[in-house]
């Protein structure tokens, strides 16, 4: 099926988990709310072979949090699935702050997704930051100074 990139931005709940939690009852109930295939989300994280072979290529292929900025390793089993935080050096460099808004974030992924150049630089445009597939990074967005929500991206597919 190939490889697919998935971008949200998702309001703050609280915690980063919090806010994970709440994106994935958005998002399951608009591929499988009218679909008898998984009643719910837990269902669908136990279809291993589903999950392991083709994914939903969506957030629902994320199943936690991490609060490392290291970057996740394809010989390491526990990184798949995880969501990462975008390192504060790196939040700097794409948006000139350490603080951006939503706007900022949509206007750095419309950027991104112009670019479409092949293989990844992680000098060039945001979405080069998420570089192993199964795996999502996540940015806290700000609006008046206070985080109000999460931009978060990544890959899923082969």
């Amino acid at each position: 099926m190939g490889a697919s990139s998935w971008e949200y931005v998702t309001p703050c709940k609280g915690s980063v988990e919090e806010s994970l939690e709440a994106l994935h009852s958005e998002v399951f109930q608009e591929l499988y709310g009218n679909d008898n295939t998984y009643r719910c989300l837990e269902e669908l994280w136990r279809d291993e072979e589903f999950m392991g072979e083709e994914g939903t290529h969506s957030i629902l292929d994320i199943q936690c949090v991490v609060r490392t900025t290291t970057a996740p390793s394809r010989h390491n089993a526990d990184d798949y699935g995880t969501l990462h935080p975008l390192a504060h050096d790196r939040i700097v460099h794409h948006f000139g702050t350490g603080r951006p808004t939503p706007g900022q974030f949509e206007e750095l992924l419309t950027r991104a997704r112009s670019a479409n150049r092949l293989p990844p630089d992680p000098e060039e445009t945001l979405l080069d930051e998420c570089r192993m597939r199964w795996t999502g990074v996540y940015v806290l967005l700000y609006t008046d100074g206070k985080p109000t929500h999460l931009g978060i991206f990544g890959y899923s597919g082969d």
